[in-house]
């Protein structure tokens, strides 16, 4: 993971160690491994439960810029909860005015096409699908929207967004 660089002082004699932390290291962080997190799955009413599903997620942070992905598949003892889902992301978005966009996509019988996304400076990501076979409106995602959700059902996200720091 990047990190703020060093303020360089005139005169300063650099070492091969300072030089490999400030540049190689920095260089090399932008091709390192995904960092794996567990988000956290919210409803606007009730939380929901994962019971024996699984919820993955990975990012990779280079600077502010935070790549992510999400991976939900819902088990024989998931609960589903009630209002509209969030997941948390690995790091606060900036406070930026503008929100950020990706995608979404459901399995549940049919493959739902939506978008993932973040608001403002917020802490969590959610889902918005079409609410017609015609998609000129769409509605965020709970546990009967686009579809009634039951074990199998997978929804993966991916969104590029700033973080606050």
């Amino acid at each position: 993971m990047t990190f703020a660089p060093r303020t360089w002082v005139v005169g300063e004699v650099v070492s091969a160690a300072t030089m490999n932390q400030e540049i190689r290291d920095q260089f090399n962080s932008f091709f390192g491994a995904w960092t794996v997190y567990t988000p956290t799955w919210t409803g606007t009413s009730t939380n929901p439960s994962i019971g024996n599903g699984t919820i993955t997620g990975r990012y990779m942070k280079i600077g502010r810029t935070v790549i992510c992905e999400m991976n939900l598949v819902t088990g024989s003892t998931t609960t589903y909860g009630a209002g509209q889902y969030g997941f948390s992301l690995p790091a606060q978005a900036a406070a930026s005015g503008v929100d950020a966009e990706g995608t979404a996509r459901l399995t549940a019988g049919a493959t739902y096409i939506g978008q993932a996304f973040i608001i403002s400076g917020g802490t969590s990501m959610s889902a918005a699908f079409p609410t017609a076979a015609t998609p000129a409106n769409a509605g965020n995602m709970t546990p009967t929207a686009p579809a009634t959700l039951a074990a199998g059902h997978t929804m993966r996200l991916s969104i590029v967004y700033e973080a606050a720091s």
